[in-house]
């Protein structure tokens, strides 16, 4: 199964029974012993045990429940699916002068302002961002007087929208300016990313999900005031980054031998936010450009998927027992194979519970996240067994 860039969708598989025969839990084939039931996905995806299964008991909607996970004399195999938690960008994108007023060299729209923007449209109109949901904010604000505010960046140009979407290409060639319109000036990144931040706090208490500030600049902070400055922006995205909101950065250079060194301050930002190094695009080039712009976006992308599954809920009737869990890992056709279970995460390639007391999700570590992440057929698969195969520890 392919990996659209949000999250894989996940093949469930449910050995459900209060006593173990044959290949039970372990056959991860279509055709394993559920198969013969008939059971499949109208309620739900777990289906029903066949008939001879004995009595059944417990709510089967107790994700830390110990016992049985199911009931019966024997095994049988049911299939659910789940998906990755949802993944939002909210895109702050520089439309200062400084991207292509073409008012000297360094702002040249033909180096930078063309090509930026060329794969910026690319990458929501993209059939591999499918699964991505974004948002797209301009700045500066259109009004010079209510620039060097956060509630002008409060609410985006283009609101969360389900990628790809052709409404992101649009926004911005209604922002770009004619050959005789003046550009908008001024960098008031602090503000920008302070109402973002807010923006995405709103939109996580309506529709959770893993979120994340991608902000695209050329430069400084400038022509605003008291609290735009760098260390305000450090600040606004580590306050982000303790609330889970990480911070990309992708800076866009001038073209050599112009006024370099306008993007230095963007490592200190990237930094704060907790994503490592900004991106830094160089120009002078523009194909080149294009295809560096194309490669940040897309290294983004597959970091933002997000590495977290929510335990499906159990069948009707049974009690989900978290002992009996096996996640597992594929590559596109390949076989699949599991993932060892370290509630420490001390080793990368490994899974845990998110609170091994209750579990209410399953958390790859990161050597599994970065295969998922970075493999665009990846696939995961959640067994649940009908013996124990993992110890929880106290």
């Amino acid at each position: 199964m392919r990996l659209p860039a949000m999250g894989i969708a996940l093949f469930v598989v449910a050995a459900v029974g209060a006593a173990c025969g044959g290949s039970g839990g372990d056959d991860l084939s279509p055709g394993g012993s559920g198969a013969a039931n008939g059971s499949g996905g109208d309620d739900g995806g777990f289906g029903s045990v066949g008939s001879g299964s004995g009595p059944t008991s417990g709510s089967g909607q107790n994700p830390s429940g110990v016992g049985s996970t199911g009931a019966g004399d024997a095994c049988a195999t049911h299939r659910a699916s789940a998906e990755l938690q949802p993944v939002y960008l909210a895109v702050a994108f520089d439309v200062s002068g400084s991207m292509g007023a073409n008012d000297r060299p360094s702002h040249s729209k033909e180096l930078k302002w063309d090509p930026v923007v060329a794969a910026t449209k690319q990458f929501f109109a993209d059939p591999a961002s499918a699964g991505l949901t974004a948002s797209l904010t301009f700045f500066p604000g259109a009004e010079r007087r209510r620039m060097c505010s956060a509630r002008t960046y409060s609410a985006p140009d283009v609101d969360m929208t389900p990628l790809p979407s052709d409404a992101f290409a649009e926004a911005i060639d209604d922002v770009t300016p004619g050959p005789n319109d003046d550009w908008r000036t001024g960098t008031p990144t602090a503000f920008v990313v302070e109402g973002t931040m807010s923006f995405v706090q709103q939109q996580r208490r309506e529709n959770p999900g893993k979120y994340a500030l991608v902000l695209v600049t050329d430069g400084y902070p400038q022509l605003c005031e008291g609290s735009d400055s760098i260390e305000a922006v450090v600040e606004h995205v580590e306050e982000g980054r303790q609330d889970n909101i990480p911070t990309y950065v992708i800076g866009v250079a001038n073209p050599p031998d112009d006024n370099p060194g306008n993007v230095d301050n963007l490592a200190e930002i990237a930094a704060a936010g907790g994503t490592g190094e900004a991106f830094i695009i160089e120009t002078g080039n523009p194909d080149a450009t294009a295809t560096s712009f194309r490669a940040a976006i897309d290294q983004i992308r597959g970091a933002a998927v997000s590495c977290t599954i929510a335990i499906p809920p159990a069948p009707e009737g049974r009690t989900f027992d978290k002992q009996r869990v096996r996640v597992t890992y594929a590559s596109g056709q390949g076989e699949p194979r599991a993932l060892a279970y370290d509630q420490e995460c001390a080793s990368g390639d490994a899974w845990r519970y998110d609170n091994p007391a209750n579990p209410t999700q399953i958390e790859l570590c990161e050597g599994a996240c970065n295969a998922v992440q970075s493999d665009p057929e990846a696939a995961l698969g959640v067994d649940f067994t009908c013996e124990d195969v993992i110890e929880i520890p106290l």
